[in-house]
């Protein structure tokens, strides 16, 4: 076995040595390349927070996709449901289940979710929230109180992840 093989999956071995055979097989650089890297794409809702800080709302890469974590800030930079975590719950999901959609997935691909109070005793509220948008599909979660977030409106944010099939 030579050290270039050497360097492929096992089945890839194999196809180098047909490939002294016959010329219909790729070259393995050709092979390699279309089996084993992934594309990537990103969503940006052009917020001030995604420019400044650098970042994407939403990414996908291959098969996995990733929301970052997403406020009850509307497009025009203004809270929604300002003291009630239930409404602000529900419009960040929706702004997830939108960020989903530009990279072509959808609230069924989700896998992982993270929720994010600063008053845990808010978590019936935002647990009632994630249900109805989760109900069926139940993805592994975790409800976590912190200090603060960005600004003292907000009271929950929200992250995903999704594995699309």
């Amino acid at each position: 076995m030579t050290a270039y093989a050497r360097n492929f999956p096992c089945d890839m071995y194999h196809l180098l040595s047909l490939r002294l055979y016959t010329d219909i097989l790729p070259r393995p650089t050709e092979f390699y390349e279309s089996k084993y890297t992934m594309q990537r794409q990103s969503f940006s809702t052009g917020t001030k927070w995604e420019k400044e800080i650098g970042y994407s709302r939403a990414l996908r890469v291959g098969k996995f996709v990733f929301v970052s974590g997403t406020t009850a800030t509307n497009s025009e930079g203004k809270v929604e449901g300002v003291n009630d975590p239930y409404v602000q719950s529900k419009f960040i999901l929706e702004k997830i289940k939108a960020a989903l959609h530009e990279v072509g997935a959808e609230l069924k691909d989700v896998v992982r979710t993270r929720m994010y109070l600063t008053n845990i005793t808010h978590w019936q509220e935002v647990g009632k929230a994630h249900g109805e948008f989760f109900s069926g599909i139940d993805p592994a979660t975790a409800i976590m109180e912190i200090s603060k977030l960005i600004s003292p409106e907000h009271l929950v944010e929200i992250e995903v992840d999704a594995i699309l099939e």
